[in-house]
């Protein structure tokens, strides 16, 4: 019986995506919005990846991302002090944008209800992700929040998942894990013992031969879980 449920944070309860679209657009507004998020979110996901494999600082990795932008758009080398200030700038944007996803909310509170305990894995700097919980009204929703900056291990890694059944005081048998990317999030807690669910809100079929739950909105979770 599943009595935890834990969740990815940007792109399940969080739409990242769409608070990062509207951080780097509003920061330049002269270039192809469409390109531009594109291009800004390729090199977010190579940038964190670096974070996340140890070769980068949280810092570095945001450096590295407008230094290699700023490179595109010709304007030129930037030093770290520049792109430190312009990265305040935009980290007030992209916070300014953060929202949930309609469907977090009344997931989360159905679960509740219910009984089960509730927290976050999430891939990332703990002071941020944290706070991100905070400004989305969750934090007494989510009271576990497990990031790799603190974990030592970071997802797909089992260290992670069972870093947080044990803050929850779950088995990994009996705790479900909901996250939008399939082989990161739901493969990775289901090699980890949980039951893992992909939440995938790409709205294409889904794919043959699935090995773990698939859910299109978290309006499903509860029925998937009890039936």
């Amino acid at each position: 019986m599943i009595t935890a449920v834990l969740f990815d944070l940007d792109g399940t309860l969080l739409d990242h995506d769409d608070a990062a679209r509207r951080a780097i657009v509003g920061t330049f507004p002269e270039v192809d919005p469409v390109w531009l998020a594109a291009r800004w979110a390729e090199l977010t996901e190579e940038a964190v990846d670096r974070y996340l494999a140890g070769e980068l600082s949280f810092a570095e990795q945001r450096r590295l991302r407008i230094v290699t932008l700023a490179g595109d758009l010709g304007l030129g080398a930037w030093d770290d002090a520049r792109a430190d200030a312009w990265l305040t700038g935009f980290v007030a944007r992209y916070q300014a944008a953060w929202r949930p996803f309609p469907d977090a909310a009344p997931a989360l509170d159905a679960l509740a209800a219910h009984g089960l305990r509730l927290g976050v894995i999430t891939n990332g700097d703990a002071a941020q992700q944290r706070l991100k919980v905070e400004r989305l009204g969750f934090a007494d929703r989510l009271p576990v929040v497990v990031a790799s900056s603190e974990a030592g291990a970071a997802k797909p890694d089992a260290g992670i998942f069972l870093a947080a059944c044990a803050a929850l005081g779950t088995e990994p048998h009996a705790a479900a894990y909901v996250g939008d990317r399939l082989i990161v999030d739901a493969r990775g807690a289901a090699a980890a013992g949980l039951t893992g669910v992909w939440l995938d809100r790409s709205g294409d079929p889904a794919p043959d031969a699935l090995d773990v739950a698939r859910i299109t909105t978290l309006d499903a979770l509860p029925s998937l879980l009890w039936g």
